[in-house]
C-alpha cells in the first residue's frame, strides 16, 4: 500500500495529516504521523498560567480520520531510499511531509544557563508554572522583547515584579513601529521595567547579571530569544534560510517525494514576504502540504499555498491585547477590545476533535478570514 509519512505532531503536522486524509478520500492510501508525544501542544498559549490546558489529544484528531500515530522521534531521513529512522526503526514512505517544527535557540556558554526557564515546550512551561505556583511578589527577568517575551512578561506581571531585557534599543523591535506605542503603554501600566541594549550574562541563585555589569534580583529568569527550525532540515537541503528552513515551491514541495510545512518551510507568503514561524502560517501550510503529498500519489490536482491576510494579536496581560493587520502591523484594536479578539483567536486555533466530517472540512479551509478585513478584501476573498 502506498504510504504518506508525516514527521511532527504540532499544528503543521496535525493539519498535514488532515490534509492528506482529505485528499485520500476513499482511496487505498496509508497515512502515518510520527511524533513522540500524545498531545498536540497549543504552543502559542504556553504563556498562560495553566499550560496543561493548552493541549489536545492527538488520538481525538487522528483516529476519526484514519491516520496512524507512531509515538517515536525521527533521527534520520534517507531521501535516496525513501526511508526515515524513528527510534531505531526504519519506516518507508512514498511521499514525506516534514513538519518537525522549531526550537528555542538556547545560549551557549552562559554561566548558570541550567537555571533558565522557558515557555518553548509544554514541559518547559510546566516547570516555570510549578516553580512559581502559589508565590506572589516574586522578581522575574524576561530575556527577549519579541512576541514570546512580551506575552511572558505581561502575564508574569500579574503576580510579580518583572524586568524585560533585550539587546535591541526598542521594545518589540521585530514587530516594527506600528504597535509600539500600545506595547509601551501596556508595559508602563503593568509596571514592567525595561533594560534595553543589554542582555543577561550570568544567572545565579536569586539574581542575574546584565551585560552592563548590573546585578539584579531574579527569582526566575525566562529565556525567550530566537527560534530555529528542526535540525532535520539539514538532511533535506544545503540551502537553508537564516532560520534553518527548507526552500519550497508554491505547492510546498522541496524534493520530488518530499513536502515541507510549518516552521521548517521557507515558503513564500507573497512576492515580498516569507511566512512567519507561527501557527497562523503553520496551519495552512500543513493543510496544503499534506493534501499535496497524498494528491501527488493519487493523480489528483495539487493545490497552491494561498494563505489569508497576515495579522498579529499580542496578549498584554492585564493591559489587554493589541491586534494588528498587514505586514506593517497597523493597529486595529487594543486594550480590552484587543483582548476579546485574542480570546477568539486562542479558541479558533483549537482543532475540531472526534468528528471526521468537521476535521476534514476544517482541513479544506486554507484561506481563513480573520477580524477587521476591509470591505474590498472581504469581497475578494476566495470561498471555502
Amino acid at each position: 500500500m502506498r504510504h504518506v509519512v508525516i514527521i511532527g505532531g504540532g499544528f503543521a503536522g496535525v493539519w498535514s495529516a488532515a490534509g492528506a486524509a482529505l485528499a485520500r478520500g476513499d482511496a487505498d492510501l496509508r497515512i502515518t504521523l510520527i511524533a513522540p508525544n500524545e498531545h498536540l501542544v497549543l504552543r502559542p498559549r504556553l504563556y498562560e498560567p495553566e499550560p496543561d490546558l493548552a493541549k489536545v489529544e492527538l488520538s481525538r484528531i487522528l483516529e476519526p480520520i484514519g491516520v496512524e500515530h507512531l509515538r517515536a522521534s525521527v533521527s534520520t531521513i534517507d531521501t535516496d531510499r525513501r526511508v526515515v529512522v524513528a527510534d531505531g526503526e526504519e519506516i518507508g514512505y512514498d511521499r514525506l511531509v516534514l513538519a518537525a517544527g522549531s526550537r528555542l535557540v538556547r545560549p551557549q556558554g552562559l554561566p548558570g544557563a541550567e537555571r533558565l526557564f522557558d515557555i518553548d515546550t509544554l514541559d518547559g512551561a510546566r516547570r516555570l508554572t510549578d516553580h512559581l505556583r502559589d508565590r506572589e511578589d516574586f522578581s522575574a527577568v524576561v530575556v527577549g522583547g519579541g512576541f514570546t517575551g512580551l506575552e511572558a512578561a505581561t502575564a508574569l506581571a500579574a503576580r510579580g515584579r518583572v524586568l524585560l531585557v533585550d539587546r535591541s534599543q526598542v521594545v518589540g523591535d521585530q514587530l516594527g513601529p506600528g504597535p509600539r506605542e500600545e506595547i509601551e503603554a501596556a508595559l508602563d501600566e503593568l509596571g514592567v521595567g525595561r533594560r534595553l541594549g543589554t542582555t543577561v550574562t550570568e544567572v545565579g541563585d536569586g539574581y542575574a547579571v546584565l551585560s552592563d555589569g548590573t546585578k539584579v534580583e531574579a527569582d526566575v529568569v525566562v529565556w525567550s530569544v530566537g527560534i530555529r527550525a528542526s535540525e532535520l532540515t539539514r538532511q533535506l537541503s544545503d540551502e537553508l534560510d537564516h532560520l534553518g528552513r527548507v526552500p519550497v515551491d508554491r505547492r510546498l514541495r522541496a524534493l520530488p517525494e518530499v513536502f515541507v510545512a510549518g516552521d521548517t518551510a521557507a515558503a513564500a507568503f507573497d512576492a515580498e514576504h516569507t511566512v512567519m514561524q507561527a501557527c497562523q502560517h503553520a496551519t495552512p501550510l500543513g493543510k496544503v502540504a499534506g493534501y499535496n503529498a497524498a494528491a501527488d500519489l493519487l493523480d489528483v490536482p495539487l493545490r497552491d499555498f494561498t494563505p489569508g491576510p497576515y495579522v498579529t494579536c499580542l496578549d498584554l496581560g492585564g493591559a489587554g491585547a493589541v491586534f494588528t493587520r498587514g505586514w506593517d502591523r497597523r493597529v486595529m484594536a487594543s486594550g480590552a477590545d484587543g483582548a476579546v479578539i485574542k480570546k477568539q483567536i486562542n479558541q479558533q486555533i483549537h482543532p475540531p476533535v472526534d468528528d471526521a466530517s468537521k476535521i476534514l472540512a476544517a482541513a479544506d479551509r486554507v484561506y481563513i478570514e480573520l477580524p477587521f478585513l476591509p470591505r474590498e478584501e472581504e469581497k475578494a476573498a476566495p470561498a471555502g
